[in-house]
């Protein structure tokens, strides 16, 4: 397991795709504005089926350029991408066999798993796939569809044989090497038709990564709540999928964008624990991503080109006693090194304090640059307690978030509080 995980722990950051039918409508349906996500627009605004269908014959993403996404993907720093081949919706983004609703009975009738497929082993970029397992609000036996179809009379065997198994092996045949099988929504998805469904991914590309949304712990990882990042660091793998601003589709009324710092300041605080951040961009019903999406991930592109060493590679960073009023920490276990992120820069006398790390300080230095910092490193015996100041240039070296380098003596230990009297 660890060999067939290990790209997975060392990729950090992947770029989530949303992209179907609901980018149309970008949020807003007979002129009234859909309450939370776009891409769920059909069932939050309850749209009968036969008016939604209707968005097939106007779907013609002509804008849309795999290999532009894919570079992009690359420039901005990632090193996966997760693409919607199927959302709760139920319209299938390839060409299958097993249903006719699908992008090859749109006006743009090409298959755009297809293409992204190509880029990406063209480009050396790993690609995953994301498929709704149980909600399908197309099939009148998938999950989540009560307006159009009697729930009563439903029966989702039916569905899970006839679309959803079937779906999934088409993905992983037709496709070449899928990194992996990214799972959502399970639900009250029986445990034996989740296990089904792992065993099918694994017969089919035995190498596929399964998220933890399968359900019942039958992934690999663990999948975090959307937008969210744990408290402690965690020694086993997991993701946490973000959106770049609030919506997963496209949004015509949606500007509430993250940014470039606070998307900086989550992937640190992800990979300080131990876990990779899957950021999502959606596309526009022409297939091209919104402007501001690219400016802002260029801006962490930027960044990350200077202080990937910080990010790329890393593992889990020790539980450190305090909060930190000058950033986050990530860690290299394999190099000793601590990376002191520091998003708060101190005003004079420009100096840091870590307190609780055990292990000797052998050198400190921005990342970047050779000339060391001057530090003070000690113990205080009667109250218990290590502390590390570093003492940081005058002039900020980054505004955004300024890496600074601990090289240790050996492995990062840091001291745990909660036995002694305080």
């Amino acid at each position: 397991m660890a060999d067939k995980l290990q790209w997975f722990r060392e990729a950090k950051y992947g770029l989530f795709i949303h992209w179907g039918l609901y980018a149309i409508p970008g949020g807003i349906w007979e002129g009234k504005s859909a309450p939370h996500g776009t891409e769920w627009i059909m069932k939050n605004m309850k749209i009968p089926l036969a008016h939604y269908k209707k968005l097939v014959g106007q779907f013609n993403p002509e804008g849309f350029d795999p290999y532009f996404y894919v570079r992009q993907a690359k420039k901005w720093g990632m090193k996966y991408i997760v693409f919607t081949a199927k959302h709760h919706d139920g319209f299938a983004m390839y060409d299958t066999k097993v249903s006719e609703y699908s992008i090859m009975h749109t006006p743009y009738g090409k298959d755009i798993v297809r293409q992204l497929a190509d880029a990406c082993e063209a480009e050396g970029m790993t690609l995953c796939i994301y498929y709704s397992q149980m909600q399908d609000w197309e099939h009148p036996d998938g999950n989540g569809n009560t307006w159009d179809y009697d729930p009563q009379k439903q029966d989702f065997k039916r569905y899970f044989y006839q679309k959803a198994l079937p779906q999934v092996r088409e993905l992983l045949t037709n496709y070449g090497k899928i990194g992996m099988m990214w799972f959502d929504t399970p639900y009250d998805m029986p445990l034996d038709l989740c296990r089904e469904l792992a065993d099918e991914v694994r017969k089919c590309q035995p190498d596929c990564l399964i998220n933890g949304r399968i359900g019942y712990g039958l992934g690999d990882f663990r999948e975090a709540a959307d937008n969210a990042i744990p408290v402690l660091s965690q020694e086993e793998c997991w993701e946490s999928p973000m959106t770049l601003n609030s919506s997963w589709g496209y949004s015509h009324t949606d500007h509430r964008f993250k940014e470039p710092a606070e998307v900086i300041r989550n992937l640190v605080r992800i990979v300080g624990k131990g876990g990779n951040l899957v950021l999502n961009v959606g596309p526009d019903a022409f297939g091209r991503i919104p402007p501001r999406s690219n400016e802002i991930l260029c801006e962490v592109g930027e960044w990350l080109e200077q202080n990937g060493e910080s990010i790329f590679g890393t593992s889990a960073a020790p539980n450190f006693p305090y909060l930190l009023p000058w950033g986050d920490l990530t860690y290299n276990d394999r190099s000793n090194t601590l990376y002191l992120h520091v998003q708060n820069y101190p005003s004079f006398p420009y100096r840091i304090l870590l307190t609780g790390l055990k292990t000797k300080t052998l050198a400190v230095n921005v990342l970047g640059e050779q000339e060391p910092l001057r530090i003070s490193q000690s113990y205080e015996i009667a109250r218990d307690e290590h502390r590390l100041y570093i003492l940081l240039p005058e002039q900020c070296p980054s505004a955004v978030d300024t890496v600074v380098k601990v090289q240790l003596a050996g492995s990062a230990e840091a001291q745990v509080i909660g036995t002694a009297k305080w």
